[in-house]
């Protein structure tokens, strides 16, 4: 089984991801991963990359394919697969296609944990993290409150908001993250593949949405 994963910040796709793993035993691939292990084992594509970010600069979306194509190619893939964070852009989904052609695979789904951007908002604006970096506990205005507002429940720091979960970061994370991947859910629509499950609610309806549609 060959999945793609979309979601906004926030969706809780990482946390579907690890049941998905753990239910279907085929591994969980995020270009982060890619990237480390590229880096890590001096890949030809790898020192590529490495070239980019010793500059400080953006990686390119051929440099980006050709790390993706290095790691689908190897034989611990041969149950499938579940691209998390990958494909960010219409021209690297067009570039999977292409690569998956190249490699004799075919994709059999991708999986849209579908959230409202209000609730992405209100879900990632409600992070709190305990100021003492030898505790980093991390709560939740909402869903993991701690016992007294503003105090960290293990070891008494004040809790804060991160500079990346205040509103308007995040409204403007969502504003890329919806501009890059609304074209994203159309071509897979297209072709069929798209399965949009709704990411409000236990974790585990969700995950049986997933497993449903999953067939």
């Amino acid at each position: 089984m060959r999945i793609v994963l979309l979601g906004g910040p926030g969706s809780g796709k990482g946390t579907q991801a690890k049941k998905l793993t753990e239910t279907y035993s085929v591994p969980q691939i995020s270009t982060g991963d890619i990237f480390r292990a590229a880096l890590k084992e001096g890949t030809p594509m790898g020192l590529k990359a490495k070239t980019y970010m010793d500059k400080g600069e953006l990686v390119p979306d051929d440099v980006v394919i050709g790390v993706v194509e290095e790691r689908l190619s190897k034989p611990d893939l041969g149950k499938g697969y579940m691209l998390d964070g990958f494909p960010r852009t219409l021209p690297q989904a067009q570039a999977l296609d292409g690569m998956l052609q190249r490699l004799g695979q075919n994709l059999d789904h991708a999986v849209l944990v579908d959230v409202p951007d209000e609730e992405l908002v209100a879900r990632l604006a409600g992070r709190r993290t305990c100021r003492n970096s030898d505790c980093g506990a991390m709560f939740h205005v909402m869903f993991n409150a701690p016992k007294k507002e503003g105090i960290c429940d293990k070891c008494g720091s004040e809790l804060y908001q991160r500079d990346d979960d205040s509103e308007a970061t995040i409204r403007e994370r969502l504003k890329v993250y919806n501009k890059q991947t609304a074209p994203l859910i159309d071509f897979y629509d297209k072709k069929t593949l798209l399965r949009r499950v709704a990411g409000v609610g236990p974790i585990d309806e969700i995950f049986n949405q997933i497993k449903k549609v999953l067939g």
